[in-house]
């Protein structure tokens, strides 16, 4: 390091006299030293490592999102409706389901979730960090007391002083300003956090809600086939009693009847454990909400304004995508900050003082100050440096390399639920139409068999078909819902403005 230049020495003047003015013990010799001290260590911070690697490498940036998704252009397209001018599409999109339920579970969600909290607490610490860190740039001002008595012999004294001490450090190359800059892109990074957390919770809180909704409906329909093959099977009885069926028809009823009332628990252990999912996520203890939840509800119904031929520029709201361009801003400060420290530091001090024998007397005291400039710069550090901007460097190729990787997984997740919901719709339309065919089919079997016209076998085939076809419907009903969170989710839907401020 160059050696601290002392532009005025600190000297306690004698009672009475003048105060000695700051700078005046300064010469035109030792200014022209300090001049020449500060273009030598200009000089070897500017030649001695060279270029930074980050000066050979191009900024980098992620790939454009297309001008139009590629699922809506194959196979049949989405609606193309227009999202409400409200912004609730993209804010609070569940709300467009009309489930209040929904609605007030969410409201909980979002006041107690455990996981909100935990970024809610990281962000706060990474803003208190900025302040932190800013707070280096400033001049510090420390003030100091002392009291000090001595008896040699039969004599005794005493001495009492008090004192300013100021020191600043001038941002002469912007390293100060470097580091501010990079806690404050890690404070929007932490943001960006807070509000990817809301989008995870919002999509979670709703998928378990339509698997809680979904368990109840299954579990409607296999109740109902349940009593249906119940009623087939007292029939069976009687025309087998009767002599009119043989009874291994009536052991085929009664298997039927049976496998029936096996999928019952399933469903109601899938209600229960989506109830205790939803409990948790609205950070309640698991059985909270058993009973509030018990009585069944129909799935929500998909409105039309759910299935947007959203623009690609939606992705760019991506809570996710802006933490991690956030993170490539805060590696560009770092590199910026290590780089400016290969050149020198300006340390200005500066003190004022007084002392006294008694500590009345320090009122009267003359006043002692000094000023202290400090100048340094490292000429030798065995690479130590160098390899320091080489790690800041690799560490801004990495967040970049990151950022890139997430916008095209970003780009893959909107792709995938939009061919995805689109799949979900034509196994809907399809599934609609299989229905009605095996109800109908059920009906005019359960007629003719009634009147003897046909066996049971025939009967049974016709039920299995149409608790199956009842059964895939229900479950591609719920996941058309599904696919329709995953699309939102995808597009970064579910997290509030504001919240992105730090």
């Amino acid at each position: 390091m160059l050696p601290a230049v002392l532009l005025s020495v600190p000297r306690a003047p004698s009672r009475g006299a003048r105060p000695a003015r700051p700078g005046a013990a300064s010469t035109p010799a030792r200014r022209w030293a300090l001049a020449g001290l500060l273009a030598a260590a200009l000089t070897l911070g500017g030649c001695a490592w060279g270029p930074s690697p980050a000066q050979a490498r191009a900024d980098a940036q992620p790939p454009a999102p297309p001008a139009q998704w590629a699922a809506l252009g194959a196979g049949t397209p989405l609606p193309a409706t227009p999202a409400p001018a409200d912004g609730l599409a993209q804010a609070a999109w569940w709300r467009l389901l009309g489930d209040a339920t929904l609605d007030g579970l969410m409201d909980q969600a979002l006041a107690r979730s455990t996981d909100l909290a935990a970024a809610r607490a990281v962000l706060r610490q990474a803003r208190a960090s900025r302040d932190l860190v800013a707070a280096g740039g400033q001049p510090r001002l420390t003030a100091s007391g002392s009291a000090q008595a001595s008896r040699s012999g039969g004599d005794g004294s005493q001495l009492h002083q008090a004192g300013l001490d100021a020191s600043w450090e001038l941002d002469l190359f912007g390293a100060q300003r470097k580091a501010t800059a990079a806690a404050e892109a890690t404070v929007q990074a932490r943001a960006a956090d807070l509000d990817q957390a809301r989008v995870s919770l919002a999509a979670e809180l709703v998928l378990a809600y339509l698997d809680l909704r979904a368990a109840q409906a299954r579990g409607a329909l296999a109740q109902q086939s349940l009593q249906t093959l119940q009623r087939t099977r007292q029939l069976t009885d009687w025309r087998v009693q009767a002599g009119l069926d043989s009874p291994l028809s009536l052991d085929q009823a009664r298997a039927a009847e049976d496998q029936a009332a096996a999928a019952l628990p399933p469903l109601a252990t899938a209600e229960r454990q989506a109830m205790h999912a939803l409990a948790v996520l609205t950070g309640q203890p698991p059985a909270a909400l058993q009973a509030q939840l018990a009585a069944a509800a129909p799935l929500p119904q998909v409105p039309a304004a759910l299935a947007l031929a959203l623009p690609a520029d939606t992705l760019r709201q991506r809570p996710d995508l802006r933490a991690s361009e956030a993170a490539v801003r805060a590696a560009r400060a770092s590199l910026a900050q290590t780089e400016a420290a290969r050149w020198p530091s300006l340390t200005l001090g500066g003190s004022l003082g007084v002392s006294a024998l008694r500590l009345s007397g320090l009122g009267s005291a003359p006043v002692a100050g000094s000023l202290l400039a400090s100048l340094g710069a490292t000429l030798f550090d065995g690479g130590a440096t160098r390899a320091g901007i080489v790690v800041q460097d690799a560490a801004l190729e990495r967040a970049e390399i990151a950022w890139r990787a997430a916008v095209l997984a970003a780009l893959k997740e909107v792709e995938d639920a939009l061919v995805n919901l689109q799949g979900q719709q034509q196994r809907q339309a399809a599934l609609r139409a299989a229905v009605a065919s095996a109800q109908r089919a059920a009906d005019t079997a359960a007629q003719r068999y009634a009147s003897g016209l046909i066996a049971y076998a025939s009967v049974l085939d016709t039920q299995r078909t149409l608790i199956s076809q009842r059964d895939s419907l229900a479950q591609t009903d719920a996941a058309l819902l599904a696919a329709h969170v995953q699309l939102y989710k995808a597009l970064g839907g579910g997290w509030q403005p504001e919240a992105a401020g730090g």
